[in-house]
This record gives C-alpha cells, structure tokens and sequence, in this order.
C-alpha cells in the first residue's frame, strides 16, 4: 500500500540514488561494452545482481517496480526473522508483533522500503542474519544458512560488513559461554565474498577499494567530531520519537545486562554496529545525509523487543500497544515531512528542469556516442530512457578504454557531451574542464539547465 502511495505520488524515483541504482543494474546489458565489469566496483554488487534481469525490461527499468517488489519482500522476510527471533529469545508475543511494527511504520523506512534503494534488502538481511546466527548459537546447527544471510549481508551495503562483524564477535562469544563451537564456515563465506569484491574491484577500476573521488569534502565535517556527533544526534531525533530511542536505549542496555546469563543477548546489539560507517564517513568529509543513519531506527526497533520481552508477562501486551501507539501518533507512517522523503526530493526542482537539456539533446542527437560522467550523472541517464536514450548511447566511465581515450581528446571520440555543473562543486568532466581550457576548445555551449549543461562539437566545414 505504501509503495502504491508513493508511486501514486512520482516519488517513487524522486532519489538520484534510486534511479542510479536501476542504471547499474540495467548497463550490465545496456551499455558500450557490455559485460560482468559494468556492474563496478563502488556499490556492492548484490542489489544489482537480483534486478540485473528485471532491469532489462523497459517498463521495469523506466518505473523501478520490479527493484521495489525485492525491496518489500526483502524488508517483509527481515521483519517476519525479527519475529521469530524475539517470540523465541524473549517469549513474548507482544514484543514479536510490536518491534517489527515500529520498523515498518516509521515514515523513514517505510519510504525506503517503497524504492528501489539497497538499504530495505540490507535491513532485511541484517535481520535474517540475526536469526539465522542466534539459532545456529543455540543448536550448533543451521550453520549453512547462516553463513549464507551473511554472505549476502556483506555484498549488500558496507554497514552490512559492520553488522556482520558484530553478529560473528557476539556469536563467538556465546559458543564460548555455551562450551559449544562456532562453524567456520560462518565466518569463511562472507570473508571470502569480501575477497572476491575487492579482486574484482582491483580488475574492474585498478584500485583495490575505491573509496574517493565521488564527493567533494564539506569541511564543515572533514574531521570536526563535535559537528559530526551534533548532526548525528540530530538527525537521529528527526528519524525515530523519543518513546522509540528510549526504549531501544533500555533494551540494549537489559541486552548488556543479562549477557552474563544470556549470552547470545549480544546479538542484537550488532545492528546498532552500522551507526560506526555514517560516523567514518563523514569525518573524511562526506556530505551530510539522513539516509545514512537510518539503519537506527531498526536497531532501536529490535532492542525495543527485548525491552519489551523484558518486562513481566502481564505487561507486556499494555507495554508493546503503548509503545506502538505512541510512535504511531508522534510520526505518521505516511508523514510526507519525514525526513527521508523529504532529502529524496531535494534534487526535484533540478530533474525538472533537466528536461529541457533532454528534449534538445532528443532534437539533435544523431546517434553517436556522449560523453558523461555515469558517476555523477547515472540518475540523469535513467530519465533520459524515457526520452528514448539507451544507456548504451553514453560514454561513460564504465566503458574503460573508450573512457580514457575520449578523455584525451573528446573532439577526436564524440560529438556530445553532458556535463553536470553544479551538484557537488561540479563532475569530473566539469573540474576537467576548469583545469583544461583546451578540453572543450571545439565544442560549443547549445543547452543548459538545472546544473546540466549540453555541448556540441562544432562543425569543421
């Protein structure tokens, strides 16, 4: 119902990452040189991989519909585990049913959860992680399903590398507690799935973990720990109410507590881990965003449960319907001010104005290749397909070879170029064109709007 809303509403695709996410999926196919490389080596490749075939589908690619059916079905799996591990740690009913509640009608998530973003299969994960893990500490059986959630957690998001981190260490330390044994194969799958990413990472762009050139450093953040704490703390309370961060607050803090005699209560203490990469990456100096922080809400949500599970058996039904109640009435579930929705539209006013710089290149275009930076632009090409432009009519930076060459001498290699101006500080082609006054010596100037700006090489006749 709430993905119906939301596409109902054009926000659906309204995030830039949303529609680059359907491009990466889709130019494995669509593209100058199509190929396994085109999947890259910045964004972990399961989320591409799942809609790599669906993408292909015009429809799907042009909607995003398809991507957000694995996005609902991931985050539902993620919520029906989180149920079953709560009803089986705390034997509580009402804290099975209330913590997922709270996840899914929070606006934030619910949002997500309506797109095509990776984060609703990395909450989903997490979440079946943490059931598969704590039902493997408690048999020592189950290890290959759990090794398994893990390895998808690990090529789903970089937080997922955190939580699984942090899920490993609590199960380690609860076989030990137990005098049981940790499989290896629990660890050794996702190890080896983070192995493989980085060699195909080094083969694919020549670095080993791309972690720069795809933002411009604010220094209001670079390394200012009060003012990243200060953000952090911020958008935190805008994301969950108080009722919803105080209770998780308490059951990480039974979860400590009673580890002692309940060693596997570590475990959903993991999915707060996830908080630590917002933290890393603003202090290099990434741009602020809400987004990053949301996968808060769903370790409030599941300490919730064992807070909830905590109480005596008489109150907890009472607890688990006031504390749903509350986060219901303090955040509407389709709160269109929450601010997740509201950072997805940010570049709005921008994508429509865009459209002018696309119907005159539509006017124009004679077929040939152009030039773009798929790595600012990537949400640009997808609108563009509804204009009729195929991916595999831009030259990008996935496209290797060709890439490099057309950087030399662009005149030499195409006849358009598309250069984004404005959004953080300008693409590369934009510095490349700062610093070169060459670079574009035989092109002019023919479109510009919303930051995109269009060049044609001039006539030699």
């Amino acid at each position: 119902m709430a993905a119906w809303h939301y596409a109902q509403a054009d926000l659906t695709l309204s995030h830039y990452d949303a529609r680059a996410r359907l491009v990466v999926a889709r130019r494995v196919a669509d593209s100058l040189t199509p190929g396994w490389r085109q999947f890259g080596a910045v964004w972990l490749p399961l989320p591409h991989l799942l809609n790599a075939i669906p993408a292909q589908w015009d429809w799907a690619f042009r909607t995003g519909a398809a991507a957000v059916a694995i996005s609902i079905a991931a985050l539902s799996w993620g919520l029906a585990s989180l149920a079953r591990y709560l009803h089986r740690s705390t034997g509580s009913t009402a804290a099975a049913l209330a913590a997922p509640a709270v996840i899914l009608l929070n606006p934030n998530v619910l949002y997500l959860q309506s797109t095509p973003m990776s984060e609703p299969l990395l909450f989903g994960l997490a979440l079946v992680a943490l059931e598969a893990v704590d039902r493997h500490v408690q048999t020592s059986a189950h290890a290959a399903a759990a090794s398994w959630a893990l390895t998808a957690l690990v090529m789903t998001r970089y937080e997922g590398w955190l939580i699984c981190a942090a899920l490993l260490f609590g199960a380690l330390v609860a076989t030990a507690r137990y005098r049981t044994r940790l499989a290896p194969e629990l660890w050794q799958r996702p190890a080896a799935a983070i192995l493989l990413f980085v060699v195909f990472s080094r083969v694919s762009t020549g670095a080993w973990f791309v972690s720069s050139g795809f933002f411009v450093p604010e220094p209001e953040l670079r390394h200012q720990i009060g003012n990243i704490l200060h953000h952090i703390r911020e958008g935190i309370g805008d994301l969950m109410p108080w009722v919803l961060a105080w209770t998780g607050a308490a059951g990480a803090m039974i979860a400590i507590v009673t580890t002692r005699k309940l060693p596997n209560r570590l475990l959903p203490l993991a999915t707060a881990a996830a908080i630590l990469l917002p933290f890393v990456a603003f202090y290099q100096g990434h741009p602020y965003r809400v987004r990053y922080l949301i996968p808060v809400v769903l370790a409030a949500g599941t300490l919730a449960g064992i807070a909830i599970g905590s109480l005596p058996r008489r109150w907890q039904l009472l607890a688990a319907a006031a504390i749903v109640a509350a986060v219901v009435w303090m955040q509407p579930p389709l709160n269109g001010t929450a601010p997740m929705i509201v950072e997805a539209q940010w570049e709005s006013p921008f994508r429509i104005k865009r459209e002018a710089v696309t119907e005159s290149l539509r006017r124009t275009h004679d077929g040939t290749p152009i030039l773009a930076s798929m790595g600012s632009l990537g949400h640009y090409m997808q609108e563009a397909s509804s204009a009729g432009f195929r991916l595999g009519d831009f030259l990008h930076e996935g496209n290797g070879d060709l890439w490099i060459e057309a950087l030399k001498d662009p005149s030499r290699s195409v006849r358009w170029i598309l250069i984004e101006e404005q959004a953080e500080g300008g693409d590369m082609l934009a510095r490349r064109a700062r610093e070169d006054h060459a670079f574009l010596s035989s092109f002019e100037r023919v479109s510009a709007s919303g930051g995109l700006a269009l060049y044609a090489r001039r006539s030699t006749r």
